[in-house]
């Protein structure tokens, strides 16, 4: 990959050739990363207090390019990826292009940006490692950078969970749960990882202008997070009616096609003031 030394991905046996329509799915892969045939997005996260930016964070989001500019949404592709174990591959590919966009944005826009990191990449020293020789080489300051763990994986993947969470901080990046209270609320990973930001699942923050259990929810991961001093990010956000219900309980960021729609991540694009 041109400009970026990203590691190789093991070697796999038994391929299925006819995974994703792709005569050898593996070249295929690997031909995607080298000439960069994935497209960047990012979608704005919106501060619901008053602060000196509007949108202080976004998320980044990635899609496969295909013949004529047409996009395939993870879903079409991801699996292919995770079926070869190239996932730390692809997640390093995404990490370095993001900090290759934030050293070239002008200032005054989003301040931090955060990425997916996969369940292959938690216990592959190789994210970590790239994540912090790209940020040295560009100077973008580290805290500029968040790595989002779903918490499915800080649930049963914990000990290397927390791992990562540790070797992330220590290069001053930044770490989100994604997915929090997705089926219960469960405040055990907490300690061990110490993020910075928990963003609440959309199946809560739906709910929450007319459920009173989604509200008792959001009441219990606002009262636990503000002594914690963690931020919350409430996800799937579409209706202005929840916004205003999530700002009368302090909830401090709200993201969501009701918010901002994702837009690309382009040389010299327009993001977000």
């Amino acid at each position: 990959m041109p400009g970026q030394e990203v590691p190789p991905s093991p070697q796999v046996s038994e391929a299925d050739p006819g995974l994703s329509g792709w005569d050898d799915p593996l070249a295929s892969l690997r031909r995607v990363l080298a000439q960069d045939e994935l497209r960047l997005y990012c979608q704005p996260i919106l501060a619901l207090s008053p602060g000196p930016r509007k949108y202080p964070m976004a998320e980044v989001l990635v899609r496969l390019r295909e013949e004529e500019e047409s996009l395939l949404p993870p879903g079409d592709f991801l699996p292919v990826f995770e079926r070869y174990r190239m996932m730390t591959e692809l997640d390093c590919w995404v990490v370095g292009k993001t900090i290759e966009w934030i050293a070239a944005e002008r200032p005054g826009r989003i301040q931090t940006y955060s990425v997916n990191v996969s369940s292959q990449s938690l216990d592959d020293s190789r994210l970590v490692d790239f994540t912090s020789r790209a940020l040295s080489r560009s100077g973008v300051e580290p805290a500029r950078l968040c790595m989002e763990i779903d918490e499915t994986d800080t649930l049963q993947r914990a000990r290397p969970a927390a791992t990562f969470s540790n070797e992330v901080r220590s290069i001053g990046c930044k770490v989100i749960i994604d997915g929090f209270a997705r089926r219960s609320v469960s405040f055990s990973a907490l300690k061990e990882l110490q993020p910075d930001y928990l963003k609440v699942d959309g199946a809560v923050v739906r709910k929450i202008a007319d459920s009173s259990v989604a509200q008792l929810k959001m009441k219990a991961i606002v009262r636990v997070c503000a002594v914690a001093g963690i931020g919350i990010i409430a996800e799937c956000v579409e209706q202005e009616a929840i916004v205003a219900e999530l700002a009368k309980m302090s909830v401090g960021y709200a993201q969501g096609f009701g918010i901002a729609l994702p837009q690309p991540i382009v040389s010299g694009g327009v993001s977000p003031s």
